[in-house]
């Protein structure tokens, strides 16, 4: 039987939740945007196996002090993980992220491009 706290504090074998995202071709490579509000930054892991993107980690309420009690829950405080599939090959192309307002800003350039995303 599936012990009932699990639900709500997003441990154990619940999925992952799966944050929006948009992808966009730049003149030297992609740029993706992850939407992760109130996610920490030391809290995302991204990395780059062939043409898949993986943007994941966890989101924690740290606002909620000891001894309160939630009247209405709506945000997903679990650990989450978005797996983009891109058009082409990730090989022989770098990355560089970004934290900026909530927004997780990747920048994928083939090695060696000079050209701004």
């Amino acid at each position: 039987m599936l012990n009932p706290l699990r639900r709500w504090v997003g441990i154990g074998d619940e999925a992952p939740w799966a944050p929006r995202a948009d992808l966009y071709r730049t003149r030297g490579g992609w740029l993706i945007k992850v939407d992760l509000a109130g996610v920490h930054p030391t809290q995302i892991d991204v990395a780059l196996q062939g043409s898949r993107l993986i943007v994941s980690g966890s989101r924690r309420d740290e606002v909620v002090k000891e001894g309160w009690q939630h009247y209405q829950m709506e945000i997903t405080y679990s650990r989450f993980e978005r797996v983009l599939e891109l058009p082409e090959s990730g090989e022989g192309w770098s990355f560089h992220s970004q934290y900026r307002q909530g927004m997780l800003l990747i920048e994928l350039k083939r090695e060696g491009c000079r050209e701004e995303a």
